[in-house]
């Protein structure tokens, strides 16, 4: 995990060099909870290690990054929760966006956001519950990177990944750099993305 968290500002300020404005980041999922009781606190201690002298320092610093967090606060440490909220407020709608999906599930997001459409009296479509996700109004990723191998979604933004690119590396994240970056990105380029459509060939 320590390793993994090295890997994060080198990954974000390479994706940013290139010209991409939302990166989103999978630290703990719902079902994470599962495991030990020490590894989970030790992942805890470690996220709010490093906000509070990684992330808070570049907010500062940096006029153009802000981040967002994904999930549940509720079930979070409350050490923790109250570093979210603060770094959260001390910067919104900049140019780069970092999500860090924390306490996050793709069915506890979708679940989240009918309860709270119809808590509201909205009717259920499409546009209600993109709207009330825990992305809110961060665009639906173009490109999901699966790390490790895995083929595999694991819960991981399952409403909003409907017509997302995949690119699976066998890297391990604490592996993960420039090359795989550049080499995902390549692969994008290589799609044919029709959204259910025809290619324009075809349309001919």
């Amino acid at each position: 995990h320590i390793a993994g968290a090295k890997k994060i500002q080198p990954a974000l300020e390479y994706f940013r060099k290139i010209g991409v404005h939302y990166v989103t980041l999978y630290a703990f999922s719902t079902e994470n909870w599962k495991r030990p009781d020490e590894e989970v606190d030790t992942i805890m201690k470690l996220v709010y290690k490093y906000l509070d002298e990684v992330v808070i320092k570049t907010i500062k610093k940096d006029k153009d990054f802000c981040i967002k967090f994904l999930g549940d606060k509720a079930r979070l440490p409350e050490y923790l929760r109250r570093k979210c909220i603060e770094v959260e407020e001390m910067a919104k709608d900049r140019p780069f966006v970092c999500c860090v999906a924390l306490n996050y599930g793709g069915r506890d997001d979708i679940v989240h956001s009918v309860r709270t459409a119809i808590e509201k009296g909205e009717e259920i479509t499409e546009e209600t519950i993109s709207k009330y996700t825990y992305t809110g109004n961060v665009p639906d990723p173009d490109m999901i990177i699966r790390t490790g191998g895995d083929f595999r979604i694991s819960n991981f933004l399952l409403w909003q990944s409907a017509y997302s690119e995949f690119v699976v590396l066998d890297t391990l994240w604490p592996d993960f750099g420039e090359k795989e970056i550049n080499y995902s990105v390549n692969e994008f380029y290589k799609r044919n993305r029709r959204f259910g459509g025809l290619d324009k060939e075809d349309r001919k």
